[in-house]
């Protein structure tokens, strides 16, 4: 083996300290059934300091199955970018605000970004304690 490769042959690369900062970002993912409930939705989690942003995209075709049917619908998806430790707030205002008996909400933690937007969702998502 190559000094500097691994078993692939790939070079190794470091992982900048950064990113262990920046696991600490998540996206939040919840689809709804309408543009006007994704408005509202978006709206109470920038509002509240919950998401810095959320960026609404739709309507978009889903196809799932529930209690047994499988179902077809037009969905309108938020997008939230926030800090993790707001999680457990931003799922709880999510489920409070939403139409459906179940809503999907996942959150996918952000490896990697540009250290000044991640500033901005932090200054963003801060709890004036």
């Amino acid at each position: 083996m190559l000094p500097g490769k691994n078993r692939s042959g790939c070079r190794r690369q470091r992982v900048p300290p950064i990113l262990s900062e920046m696991a600490e970002y998540l996206q939040v993912l919840t689809t709804v059934g309408s543009e006007e409930e994704a408005r509202r939705i978006a709206a109470a989690l920038v509002d509240s300091r919950l998401a810095a942003c959320v960026q609404i995209l739709g309507p978009i075709a889903s196809r799932y199955r529930w209690q047994g049917v499988v179902e077809e619908a037009e969905e309108w998806q938020c997008l939230a970018k926030t800090a993790a430790d707001r999680y457990p707030e931003i799922e709880a205002a999510i489920r409070e605000a939403h139409s459906y008996e179940e809503p999907e909400i996942v959150a996918t933690p952000i490896v990697a970004g540009s250290r000044g937007y991640l500033q901005w969702v932090s200054d963003e998502v801060r709890r004036d304690d």
